[in-house]
């Protein structure tokens, strides 16, 4: 009974505020941005349920009967997006290159300097007031030795004692 009040209640306004909540709704799934057209399809929607329903009762059903219509929604969202089934304004088409945080430190490849800390084998050493975290082959050098860069691989810096 309450579900054929509903329908009766429901005026060219109402009908207006569903259909522009759902469209918004829909752009929100398609376009990436910061939520404005989700934000205004809510509106519409709490704004379809309020002008629809007429007691509580009235409004809770029309809430879970949206729900399930942005379920399917949602559904048919991310089937269409995993058979790659989405506008070509989702998908960048183009490659990048990549991107690498470490500088290139291949400049220091045979350069000298002080161990801060004892490296086991990691430490930290000094290379002409440039401090920088080395490692060794696997040997422990002592703080203050003398050493020198004999690898460099990204930002890993692999040191050897200096004897003299």
């Amino acid at each position: 009974m309450e579900f054929m009040e509903i329908i009766i209640n429901i005026t060219w306004f109402s009908i207006m505020l569903l259909v522009l909540g759902l469209v918004f709704v829909i752009i929100e799934l398609y376009t990436p941005g910061i939520g404005i057209p989700g934000i205004i399809g809510f509106i519409s929607l709490v704004g379809f349920i309020f002008t629809a329903g007429n007691n509580t009762a009235q409004r809770l059903m029309l809430t879970g009967i949206l729900v399930v219509i942005c379920a399917i929604l949602f559904v048919i969202f991310f089937t269409l997006m995993s058979k790659k089934r989405l506008p070509k304004s989702l998908i960048l088409d183009t490659s990048e290159e990549s991107y690498s945080g470490a500088e290139d430190m291949q400049f220091l490849l045979g350069k000298t300097g002080i161990v801060l800390s004892t490296c086991r084998p990691a430490g930290n050493a000094d290379f002409n007031g440039q401090k920088l975290d080395v490692v060794s082959r696997g040997e422990f050098i002592e703080k203050d030795a003398k050493i020198e860069v004999i690898e460099v691989e990204g930002n890993r810096i692999v040191v050897k004692e200096v004897t003299e």
